[in-house]
């Protein structure tokens, strides 16, 4: 068998390797698996692994290319987060209520993937329903950052950013509510990509907030997070919020990118006391490259951005609420009934049990913020504020800003100051409440721990071509 490093290996290495026959399919996933089986104990990135599912569907990517098939993903192994319905894999949202179901049908992003060839090679970790910024909110481990094993991966999407961090993916997909791929992918030192509501199908993917959710890639480079996206990107019949568009072909839109000439728009509100010093200079630094590379910087004001994060926690909240409301120990999942074998007892038990404290945290907050009395207070005047939000944006065309205030933070340091934890999503919230795409990428380390920085590129809805070549050519200056 070939002497595979994957911590090597992007997606577009990894396919040239294929294509040249410098190895198989079945040896590249295989060599996955052993790098998952030797490095992971220390990680904590995945919480099962389909060894016997992957190394089929190598064996079927190794025929289709026999056959004359060539793809961009054909034989690429890739990690899913434990929010994607996989066929004959758990499914279980790293929640208790949701331990032992199997997921009987494949998330349309999956579908997407297979058609493609890629390889779903296990299901990685994630704070519970997505609800949280750390990845210590799973109700089964706490994921480490590779990179710095005392600290966070970042989160929900933290099992997927620290897989590929780690050497344990080539690519994964993760989802974002308001920075799950984005703030992870800075922690870990990847590139995360968030598209634009509505640009990717949420068919299969358990819901957090229905109206800011959005799937998207974590890899090495931008040019894999383009292909990715190019994989799973369109229409879906069956999820009315996925709108019919067409597709642009996104790796062709890096050809020949360069910041020359684009006018790059830096919020100063996005600059502000409680920002790491060293994510401050770092950003600067990538800003004056732009600049010495041909952009014209200028500063712009967000004038509501104040208020995004308040928004943000009443509409996702109230949004989790509803979707949550469907984990009753009814129909799947969790089933704990009390001595009396009354109804009510099934609901409490089997939610009480089934739920984490962050979880119950949101449902309750949800719960209030939709009640008679408060409805109008707070989820309706949030409605408004997001539509203020969106405003600022729209003028826009590209802004360069910090992903987080700070590098990766301590394991425990937030688990018991949820308020501290929930600030952490400050320049990420923004984008999703305006449905717009944006994207990490590498700008540095922390001089003092070497800890990544992330520089996040944001465009408006339904930009991505701009977006990654915005972002590929901030890689080349980076």
């Amino acid at each position: 068998m070939a002497d595979i490093d994957i911590s090597s290996l992007s997606v577009v290495s990894a396919q040239d390797a294929l294509r040249r026959g410098d190895f198989t399919s079945v040896e590249l996933t295989q060599a996955v698996l052993d790098a998952i089986a030797a490095k992971d104990g220390a990680i904590g990135a995945y919480l099962t692994v389909d060894a016997d599912g992957a190394l089929a569907g190598a064996a079927e990517a190794d025929a289709r290319r026999r056959a004359g098939e060539d793809r961009d993903l054909l034989g690429i192994p890739v990690a899913m987060k434990d929010i994607f319905n996989v066929k004959g894999q758990p499914c279980t949202c790293a929640s208790r209520i949701l331990e032992g179901y199997v997921a009987p049908f494949d998330a349309t992003v999956v579908a997407r993937l297979r058609a493609e060839g890629a390889i779903p090679c296990g299901r990685v970790n994630m704070d519970e329903f997505a609800m949280g910024a750390s990845t210590e909110h799973s109700a089964f481990q706490v994921t480490r950052n590779p990179v710095a094993p005392d600290r966070v991966p970042g989160g929900s999407s933290g099992g997927s950013a620290a897989a590929v961090a780690g050497g344990l993916a080539l690519a994964s997909l993760g989802t974002d509510t308001g920075g799950s791929i984005r703030q992870p992918a800075s922690f870990c030192g990847c590139v995360g990509l968030k598209p634009s509501y509505g640009r990717v199908s949420r068919y299969g993917v358990t819901a957090f907030a229905s109206s800011l959710d959005q799937v998207g890639p974590i890899a090495r480079d931008v040019e894999d997070a383009a292909i990715l996206l190019q994989a799973i990107a369109g229409a879906d019949p069956h999820d009315q919020t996925c709108l019919d568009r067409p597709v642009p072909d996104y790796r062709a839109a890096l050809a020949g990118a360069s910041v020359e000439g684009l006018r790059i728009g830096v919020p100063k509100e996005y600059f502000v006391e409680g920002t790491d010093p060293q994510v401050m200079a770092l950003v600067r630094a990538a800003i004056d490259k732009a600049a010495a590379a041909g952009a014209r910087v200028e500063e712009i004001s967000l004038p509501h951005t104040e208020y995004a994060i308040a928004v943000y926690y009443i509409v996702a909240t109230a949004e989790a609420s509803a979707n949550l409301a469907r984990f009753d120990g009814v129909r799947y999942g969790r089933r704990e009934v009390g001595p009396d074998g009354s109804l009510q007892s099934l609901y409490d038990l089997s939610r009480t049990h089934g739920f984490g404290p962050e979880v119950k945290r949101r449902i309750l907050l949800g719960t209030w913020v939709l009640s008679s009395g408060y409805y109008d207070a707070y989820y309706n005047r949030a409605l408004k504020v997001r539509t203020l939000v969106r405003r600022d944006f729209e003028a826009a065309f590209a802004k360069v800003d910090p992903v987080a205030p700070t590098p990766a933070f301590k394991l425990d340091s937030t688990v018991n100051d949820p308020l501290q934890a929930y600030l952490c999503d400050a320049f990420t919230v923004p984008a999703n409440l305006a449905g717009l795409c944006g994207v990490s990428i590498p700008c540095g380390r922390t001089a003092d721990l070497g800890l990544p920085v992330g520089l996040q590129i944001l465009c408006p809805p339904f930009e991505e071509p701009r977006l990654l070549r915005i972002a590929r050519a901030m890689e080349t200056l980076l």
